[in-house]
């Protein structure tokens, strides 16, 4: 090898070191609280999940082309639009995508984790020109916008929630009147825990927000989700930032007794013995994790390794 390709080897392996080590982790987002009835004005809490993640990478990896070339889609639609909210780096964008830069992540999609809204994180992050942080009202609204905009090339619309919450690694409650960081409470006492079942059932948000919708016509059912599952969520939300355990539990166990029976169509069939099961014995809680339909179920108890041998049983 010559004095040229050796010069030109150790560029590429220092860049692939640099970026192994130094490439922030883009974290996955989990919807605790607020699925659907956010649309309606109620809180929401999100916050997020360190199970998955992204972080870009140089390196040769399984699924390098296929991100590499998304990611020039990404970027070429980025360049062909001229009101975008942000100011982004396009030049270094293209000259990364041609030394073989990718995003290496392993968020599933189709489960309402923040797969794209991981890349919307990591573009306006390692390309944004004047990065905000969200440090005040005002920045986390224009964040939210800036967002919804870049994710909006992936789902045709897009609140901006999911991005925001990859990129400022908070946890954030969503309300009408904005958004506001919390401090996630450290839940590390007894043998309880919060719990994911995965349904190995890829869905799509949006049929199932329509559906959400189009039942919200009926003014009885609107009525009930308002004066009923608006007020769990709410409290559900209040017990956990504040550790308030009867509190949680109490309303926790209506808001799954809620969504069992006016969402059948939003609970795979498969699971809904199981999610009955757990409020019969209390050893256990089940609820939507976002959109549901497939994805993941949320689950809630207080002695996890009870109920680990019931439900894998």
């Amino acid at each position: 090898m010559n004095l040229s390709g050796i010069k030109s080897s150790l560029i590429v392996f220092l860049t692939s070191l640099f970026s192994r080590l130094f490439s922030p982790m883009y974290y996955s987002k989990l919807l605790l609280f607020g699925e659907y009835t956010v649309v309606k004005g109620s809180r929401a809490l999100a916050m997020p999940y360190a199970e998955y993640s992204a972080n870009w990478s140089f390196e040769h990896g399984e699924k390098q082309q296929e991100s590499n070339q998304a990611l020039a889609a990404f970027q070429a639609y980025l360049m062909g639009r001229e009101d975008l909210l942000c100011r982004l780096n396009m030049d270094a964008f293209a000259e990364d995508l041609v030394r073989g830069l990718w995003l290496d992540s392993d968020i599933p999609t189709g489960y309402g984790l923040g797969s794209s809204g991981s890349v919307c994180a990591a573009v306006y992050d390692r390309y944004g020109l004047d990065k905000m942080k969200g440090e005040n009202a005002d920045e986390l609204a224009q964040l939210k916008a800036i967002f919804a905009q870049l994710e909006s090339y992936f789902h045709g619309a897009s609140s901006g929630a999911d991005p925001l919450i990859c990129y400022l690694n908070k946890t954030v409650i969503m309300s009408k009147n904005g958004l506001q960081t919390v401090a996630t409470p450290h839940l590390n006492e007894g043998k309880g825990g919060i719990f994911l079942l995965n349904t190995h059932i890829s869905r799509s948000t949006e049929p199932l927000v329509n559906l959400f919708l189009e039942k919200c016509k009926n003014p009885e059912f609107e009525r009930k989700i308002s004066t009923e599952l608006a007020v769990y969520t709410d409290e559900c939300i209040d017990g956990f930032l504040q550790k308030n355990k009867k509190t949680f539990s109490e309303n926790l166990r209506k808001l799954s007794d809620f969504q069992y029976e006016h969402f059948q169509e939003m609970i795979p069939e498969k699971y809904r013995q199981i999610w009955m099961d757990g409020l019969t014995s209390r050893n256990y809680t089940l609820k939507l994790c976002g959109a549901g339909g497939g994805g993941f179920i949320l689950g809630f108890t207080e002695d996890f390794k009870h109920v680990d041998l019931m439900i894998n049983g």
